[in-house]
């Protein structure tokens, strides 16, 4: 009867201890895990703040090029404008006197 006892006792202690390494086990696991999410977190906003730091930058380029095209347009369209004002002033103000007489 006592080795039954010493059996079960046995038994008892292999499985407490197969327990026992199995949430150690489990504990390493979720350690590594938890690492490895980290790391992939990490890494991903890395990636993440580089191309929407690409991104920006290439909407800044187009934006400034968008606006330097306008900008130049207007200075043509300025330049074109005072020539004309130029060549031709002083018929717009003979132009603009007859009409105040006619009235």
């Amino acid at each position: 009867m006592e080795s039954i006892i010493n059996k079960l006792t046995e038994i008892e202690d292999a499985a407490s201890a197969i327990v026992q390494h199995a949430e150690e086990q489990k504990d390493a696991l979720d350690k590594e895990y938890e690492n490895k999410r980290r790391t992939f977190d990490e890494e991903l906003e890395k990636q993440t703040q580089e191309r929407l730091n690409t991104i920006r930058r290439e909407l800044e380029k187009n934006t400034s090029n968008i606006l330097e095209s306008q900008s130049d347009a207007s200075t043509e369209t300025i330049t074109a404008l005072q020539q004309e004002y130029e060549e031709k002033h002083t018929e717009y103000a003979h132009e603009i006197l007859r009409r105040i007489t006619e009235v």
